[in-house]
């Protein structure tokens, strides 16, 4: 099952979309009862009710709209850091990576998460932008993200997929130079539009987690190319690891981390710059398409 957010009309839509991605049906048409957040969705699903099969040809689905399929989670975004074997050895050698001081240490003994707020997460076609100031290092990071829909504390590996009701597509977009300036990585890869996501949420029991292909192009040119099996931590050690320290929340999303082929992983480095057309994919999802594009300052205030 797929489950996206669009524009319909003057607000946003929860719908139902069909396999070929083409067609779509309101949740509030199939379920009136349901909730009309994706957030709410998915805390109902896991807690047992149930979304009607369609009935009915839908209606045709404009991929022009479609919005962040999760863009009001519970809390911040969970991320993974250096959990592809290749790419935590480009990162280590990259100058980049204040958690490592030798290619000995490249690879991570135990999950390295951090967050991301959800104030970053931006649609699946939005521009990322490029703000004044923050503009110089902008790197992309393709990754899956796994949505949590049974909560729960001190989940188990044995248990812990029972718990993941979806996946969708992130771009885990980095701001380099901020990342090293203050060695620690909020404020490098939390800046507002720097999480594309979607196209929408995939249900469970059409993946295969452990098996699905990782790509990332810029400008046509393929720069990411991994398959999920590569993961140095895979989905239950996360789950595990993470839901030990805190309960995690249905709506919960995990970004798994990135394989090699980032820009600071060339020589020189290869950052984002203005009108760059970046695209995330993973087999059996979809993809996004995000286009670079410098930032108004003066109307970045007036957002404020």
């Amino acid at each position: 099952m797929k489950l996206a957010m669009i524009k319909r009309g003057d607000a946003p839509c929860l719908v139902r979309v069909d396999q070929s991605g083409k067609r779509y049906w309101p949740v509030a048409d199939l379920a009136p009862g349901l909730p009309g957040d994706m957030a709410g969705l998915i805390a109902a699903l896991a807690g047992g009710a149930a979304l009607p099969e369609p009935a009915g040809a839908g209606e045709a689905l404009d991929p022009a709209d479609l919005l962040a399929p999760l863009s009001n989670p519970p809390r911040n975004i969970f991320c993974v850091g250096k959990n592809y074997h290749a790419h935590a050895r480009e990162f280590a050698g990259s100058g980049y990576d204040s958690s490592s001081t030798s290619a000995a240490d490249a690879i991570p003994k135990a999950p390295i998460i951090f967050t991301k707020p959800f104030t970053s997460i931006s649609g699946p076609w939005d521009d990322i932008p490029l703000v004044p100031g923050l503009d110089a290092e902008v790197d992309y990071e393709a990754e899956l993200a796994v949505v949590i829909g049974r909560g729960g504390r001190c989940i188990p590996k044995s248990s812990a997929m029972a718990h993941v009701f979806g996946y969708t597509v992130v771009n885990d977009v980095t701001a380099r130079d901020l990342q090293g300036k203050h060695k620690q990585w909020l404020l490098g890869k939390g800046i507002d539009g720097f999480c594309p996501m979607g196209p929408w949420i995939v249900t469970a029991d059409e993946l295969q987690a452990e098996a699905m292909r990782v790509t990332c192009t810029v400008n046509g040119e393929k720069r990411q190319d991994a398959v999920t099996a590569d993961l140095i931590f895979d989905i239950p050690t996360l789950i595990e690891t993470i839901s030990l320290s805190m309960a995690l929340l249905p709506g919960d999303v995990i970004a798994t981390g990135t394989p090699e082929g980032v820009g600071i992983g060339f020589k020189p480095p290869r950052f984002l710059r203005d009108g760059d057309v970046v695209e995330c994919a993973i087999e059996g999802i979809g993809h996004i398409r995000n286009t670079v594009r410098k930032a108004d300052p003066v109307a970045l205030r007036g957002a404020a």
